[in-house]
């Protein structure tokens, strides 16, 4: 490349770099918003958000979960809701609460099998609906599932709403890591603080006591060493977190003492914690 068309490339980014001044609006009646982001999608980031919330609950604190991924909505599936929301005004809307959480996602007014087929525009709309105009409840953390990628939703929550800490999940696969970075950089150009790092689906270990490490190793620790971002917790693959996930039944609401409660449980604390 030459240095002309190097500046080229750089004076191109600048134009399409998030802008570096913008106003941040806090959400009523909400008082910390924690957003849980990957780069990619299939690293778990869903399944992390549910159990974090129902985790943060089980501490005593009012929690709510809105899910942002508007192309896969998750939360309904994960959180076993078929209801949609009320609104007693025509204008404002209830979030549906299960298992004690306050729940907003745009799964809840679409069926399972209508594809979202909507420019930017729409979704960046959509976002700010579900921010202004849900009431919700004295919230002491609002749990954001975030949609993967740095697209539009990212970016529209990232420049015009007020997040304490954002919770970057990864699996240790490489190309899941290089998907990471992105999103990190993206979050330190928005100013938002990066709370730490979950690896997702670090190994497997078999009957037999053998562990394995399906997609790599050292993923988390990469990334945690190159950019000095510290690692919250590794999570190895569990079956039966799979399988609550699937039934509607967090593990963190009907399995209490099960290990990976347990270690939700103190992701949970640390969260509480740096935040």
């Amino acid at each position: 490349m030459t240095e002309k068309e190097a500046n080229l490339s750089k004076n191109f980014m600048d134009q399409i770099s998030p802008k570096t001044q913008f106003k941040k609006n806090k959400i009523n009646n909400v008082k910390k918003v924690i957003a849980i982001s990957s780069g990619k999608g299939g690293v778990g980031k869903s399944t992390i958000a549910v159990n974090l919330a129902i985790a943060i609950k089980n501490l005593k604190y009012n929690v709510g979960i809105l899910d942002a991924d508007i192309y896969g909505p998750s939360i309904p599936k994960m959180m076993g809701i078929s209801e949609k929301p009320k609104s007693e005004d025509g204008i404002n809307l209830i979030p549906v609460k299960k298992f004690d959480i306050q729940c907003m996602s745009i799964g809840f007014m679409v069926s399972e099998n209508t594809p979202m087929i909507w420019r930017g525009p729409m979704v960046a709309s959509t976002i700010k609906t579900f921010v202004n105009k849900v009431l919700w409840n004295n919230v002491d953390f609002l749990i954001i599932d975030m949609p993967p990628g740095t697209g539009d939703a990212l970016l529209t929550f990232s420049q015009e709403i007020h997040i304490d800490g954002s919770i970057i999940i990864t699996t240790p696969q490489d190309i899941a890591v290089i998907d990471v970075k992105r999103g990190i950089e993206m979050f330190k150009r928005t100013h938002v603080k990066i709370l730490g790092i979950i690896e997702n689906m670090t190994s497997f270990t078999s009957d037999d006591g053998i562990e394995h490490f399906i997609f790599g190793k050292d993923g988390a620790k990469n990334i945690s060493d190159k950019l000095n971002i510290q690692i919250i917790e590794k999570l190895h693959i569990d079956i039966d977190l799979r399988k609550s996930s699937d039934s509607g039944l967090p593990i963190t609401e009907v399995s209490i003492d099960h290990r990976i409660s347990k270690l939700f449980l103190n992701i949970a604390k640390k969260i509480i914690k740096i935040i």
